[in-house]
């Protein structure tokens, strides 16, 4: 779903809600700027959605380690 940052500041108890069981986009002059997602999301599953392919069977630590090694 995605929404203003105006409806959300004004709804804002609705989308926290609606945030566990979805993901909500927050756009700010007509572009997307947040991803509002459920803080138990899974984290690895997370990581893809924000940052591309990970190879499977990586585990956390190790794309966090390898992506701060290529800065």
């Amino acid at each position: 779903m995605t929404i203003t940052a105006t409806e959300f500041k004004v709804n804002l108890g609705k989308y926290l809600i609606l945030a566990e069981t979805e993901d909500i986009f927050i756009s700010k002059n007509g572009k997307v700027s947040v991803k509002l997602v459920n803080s138990n999301q899974d984290k690895v599953e997370a990581m893809r959605s924000l940052f591309g392919s990970i190879p499977k069977g990586i585990t956390l630590e190790e794309a966090r380690d390898e992506r701060l090694s290529r800065i």
